[in-house]
């Protein structure tokens, strides 16, 4: 029972730091902000920058918190296992039974945060002027949502399930290539075979704009063929860019809110800070830092794996992988969190280097100017609670980015 205690403890205490947090976050939006940031943004604008951040707090702090009543429920209640239990009656084979559990989990889970995502989609969305997509498309996403997890989650956690019983002194380091050549393999591809099941993606058409791709491309000596356009408009107002694939995979991907709400010079200063991560490494750093935590993970889980505290803390009647798994998953909660933090640090770095590498070749004033224009744009937070930052935040502040780029 004390590893029962320590999950509740840990859940709750993830869930209180975290509303806490939220809170400051919200309060210090509508704090004082500097000179230069006060004459680019209007205080009404601040206004309902800050309503639109408020409406995104109230659902999620309900939803966090309804989240938590139902994982302490079952938890306390023994209801994870008596899920297994009830599975069992059914079927014997264990690799069968581990995929039918977290597909009961994963489906139930989905149900229940439907009607908030409907609420975020259709209501604040809507109010705020970002949501396009139909109620049609919402649905068509889900199933098709739901469909490529099945498929994907399923054939990878049938191979990792499979592993665990039949390699027991081999798993965590077989399953760690495993894991290792899908992500290899969802960097290279996942624009090419995943995205054009939701969106349509059409090369960037001839013209002044790829022309000037093409001169930035040249300057940072950057071989570029694969630039494109995808259809976020259909799902939202809100603009984006980014960069994927390796070696002769590697492509831009603009969305084309993002080529109507900027000018040229401003798309070619923000693809050329997206060019930076790549010469900066970024793409291969991140790569196989996230391959690295997996395998610290997997050695991890495997090292307590066997201990029969793990099951009794729940309710389980015998030793099982999804149940091991499940339970390790809340138990590395901290250590997932002081993982997280790290990493959003290093994210913060690169985008600065980024951000410098996109000035060294000319187009600081363009990207300072695009950056302004996302912000206002998306509604982002331009005054956010230095605790939310370190805890949250991938990328600077919109004002610590300003100041990096005001270095060169």
């Amino acid at each position: 029972m004390i590893i029962l205690y320590v999950i509740l403890i840990i859940l709750v205490l993830e869930y209180v730091v975290g509303e806490v947090v939220d809170y400051l976050n919200l309060k210090h939006e509508l704090k004082p902000i500097s000179p230069d940031l006060a004459q680019k943004f209007t205080y009404s604008l601040r206004k309902k920058m800050h309503l639109y951040h408020m409406a995104n707090y109230g659902t999620g702090f309900f939803h966090s918190l309804f989240s938590l009543v139902i994982i302490l429920t079952l938890l306390y209640s023994f209801g994870f296992g008596e899920i297994d239990s009830f599975i069992r009656k059914y079927i014997e084979n264990e690799v069968l039974v581990s995929i039918v559990f977290f597909a009961v989990i994963g489906f139930a889970a989905s149900i229940l945060s439907l009607p908030w995502e409907i609420f975020n989609v259709f209501y604040i969305e809507n109010r705020f002027g970002f949501n396009r997509q139909s109620a049609k498309l919402f649905i068509q996403d889900k199933i098709k949502g739901l469909l490529l997890t099945a498929l994907i989650g399923g054939v990878l956690l049938t191979i990792i399930t499979y592993i665990y019983y039949q390699l027991p002194d081999h798993f965590w380091w077989v399953a760690w290539v495993i894991f290792a050549v899908f992500s290899l393999f969802m960097t290279m591809f996942y624009s090419s075979i995943i995205v054009p099941l939701f969106n349509k993606q059409k090369p960037l058409e001839e013209g002044s704009l790829r022309n000037k791709i093409e001169e930035a491309a040249k300057k940072a000596d950057f071989k570029l063929d694969n630039i494109f356009v995808i259809d976020g408009s259909k799902r939202s107002s809100k603009s984006n860019a980014y960069f994927t694939g390796l070696g002769s995979k590697k492509r831009i991907v603009l969305y084309d809110t993002l080529i109507n709400d900027l000018e040229e010079d401003e798309i070619v200063a923000v693809l050329s800070h997206e060019i930076g991560h790549y010469k900066k490494k970024h793409i291969i750093i991140n790569l196989f830092t996230g391959i690295l935590q997996t395998g610290l993970i997997l050695f991890l889980f495997d090292f307590i794996a066997s201990y029969d505290a793990l099951y009794e803390a729940i309710g389980a009647e015998k030793q099982s992988f999804h149940l091991g798994l499940l339970v390790f998953g809340f138990l590395f909660t901290p250590l997932s969190i002081i993982i997280s933090l790290a990493m959003s640090y290093w994210s913060r770095k690169a985008e600065y280097q980024a951000d410098g590498y996109a000035a060294a070749l000319g187009y600081k004033e363009q990207l300072k100017s695009s950056l302004i224009k996302l912000t206002d744009k998306n509604l982002s937070n331009i005054n956010p609670h230095p605790t939310y930052v370190f805890m949250h935040y991938s990328h600077p502040p919109l004002n610590n980015r300003l100041q990096n780029l005001d270095k060169y």
